[in-house]
């Protein structure tokens, strides 16, 4: 591994093949897929996963949510942290190495070079080599392909916020143009060109991972028992080969650019690039595999405890609190009434008095239709004795995930509407489900 001081050099990661190279390649392709492919699913003749942040509307596969309902995505948010760490607990750093967007990408950009610039060795010669009109053609069809991609990539990512349809015949607005443009450039940036320095030196998680780590915690190591020392005399004795050759294949195909068989290293992302190559080699000295291998430093010291390692105090917290969080979400997301009620009041005119006799108030409700299906509502109001709508027992009707702002009055005997604040309820009914909701307000009476 290069000293801290050393000048940056540029990582020519070689590719492999493999059981976990295999691995890699179906996250990166079932990501892909999910990430293009949903904003184009229909449900129920809309976007199934639409973000309307114009609105304050989001829309999940039929789950219709507001902004009164952002305590889902905040359980959400907390239910990925600790995914997380727990995961991190068990498992060391796999997210980095097969499902981080950083990652994933970074591999996408290395096929786009090794079809357009060919293998590590090919575009090392060719970044030495002096300029020319071929060596810059080919870079620039590199960069287009690229770019050409980070734009795709871009216009996805927006397609989670304006429809999708609309972005894919050009059909975009300011905004739009502005977040497709600043997402594809990021991908360019971050994956093209900076790749694994956003992991050495942007990433928080590779700082604070240490924390979440222990003697049972999954991680990449070198067997330095069995591997050292090390040298390819080992190889050319004719005698069968127990430890490392020093072939460098785990250093090469590395993407940042470290070697395992210094242990275990923050730079480390976990992706079993080198257990691939090492193994390769074994398999054609026609030794065992498994000198780097992901194990954990409790095995490595001869004492592994799989029944134990589950039992540790962090996993049963981290557990325990994940398994809450979901279950209390998943409860009050089933139990969610279908429509919300807003009451406004309208402030321009706080007290006015009909031509037979009655105090009356002006108020602005705001019916919301969560469901996937149209609706009808019955308005009332009680709290006061003889209070009433001006219209009373007033139906509106609310197309599916859609809100509707009705403008009611409400109007009391003068007896009973005293001067002051007088609490009173509106009780709206849904006439589909019978579900009813009680919304608090006041009267003001003189």
């Amino acid at each position: 591994m290069s000293k801290p001081d050393s000048k940056p050099v540029k990582i020519y990661p070689r590719l492999t093949s493999g059981r976990f190279n295999n691995l890699r390649v179906a996250m990166v392709v079932a990501t892909q897929l999910v990430f293009f492919g949903v904003p184009w699913l229909q449900w129920n003749g809309r976007q199934a996963v639409h973000f309307n942040l114009a609105e304050h509307h989001f829309l999940i596969f039929g789950i219709s949510l507001w902004p009164q309902d952002f305590i889902y995505l905040a359980a959400l948010l907390v239910v990925c942290a600790l995914g997380l760490f727990l995961w991190t607990t068990l498992a060391g750093r796999l997210w980095c190495g097969y499902s981080c967007p950083q990652t994933v990408y970074t591999q996408i950009m290395i096929w786009i070079e090794r079809l357009t610039l060919g293998d590590h060795i090919a575009r090392r010669r060719l970044d030495a080599a002096p300029a020319s009109v071929g060596k810059y053609a080919r870079k620039g069809l590199n960069q287009l392909l690229m770019l050409a991609f980070s734009l795709w990539t871009g216009l996805t990512f927006v397609g989670y916020f304006t429809p999708m349809r609309e972005l894919a015949v050009l059909d975009m607005g300011p905004w739009d143009l502005f977040w497709t443009l600043f997402y594809a450039g990021f991908t360019w940036l971050l994956a093209g060109v900076l790749r694994e320095k956003v992991c050495l030196h942007m990433c928080p998680y590779a700082r604070f991972q240490g924390a979440m780590f222990d003697d049972h915690t999954l991680i990449i190591s070198y067997d330095e028992k069995r591997g050292e020392p090390r040298g390819k005399a080992q190889a050319r004795s004719g005698e069968p080969v127990k430890g490392c050759i020093d072939c460098g294949i785990c250093v090469q195909v590395c993407p940042t650019g470290i070697d395992i068989r210094h242990g275990l290293q923050y730079e480390c992302i976990g992706c079993a690039a080198c257990i691939d190559a090492c193994d390769q080699v074994m398999d054609k000295l026609k030794s065992p595999r498994g000198l780097i291998r992901y194990t954990s430093a409790q095995a490595l010291q001869g004492k592994p405890a799989p029944a134990r390692s589950l039992h540790r105090p962090r996993v049963a917290v981290y557990s325990c609190l994940l398994a809450g969080i979901i279950m209390l979400s998943t409860t009050a997301l089933v139990l969610k009434k279908p429509f919300k009620v807003d009451v406004l009041r309208d402030r321009a005119s706080l007290v006015e008095q009909t031509d037979d006799g009655m105090l009356q108030n002006r108020y602005n409700l705001r019916l919301i239709n969560t469901t996937e299906q149209p609706q009808r509502y019955r308005l009332d109001v009680d709290g006061l004795p003889g209070i009433r709508l001006e219209h009373p027992g007033q139906i509106v009707a609310v197309k599916p995930a859609q809100t509707e702002t009705v403008a009611v009055r409400v109007q009391a005997d003068p007896e009973h509407a005293t001067r002051g604040a007088h609490p009173i309820h509106f009780v709206i009914r849904s006439l589909g489900d019978d579900v009813t909701i009680r919304e608090k307000s006041s009267f003001i009476g003189e």
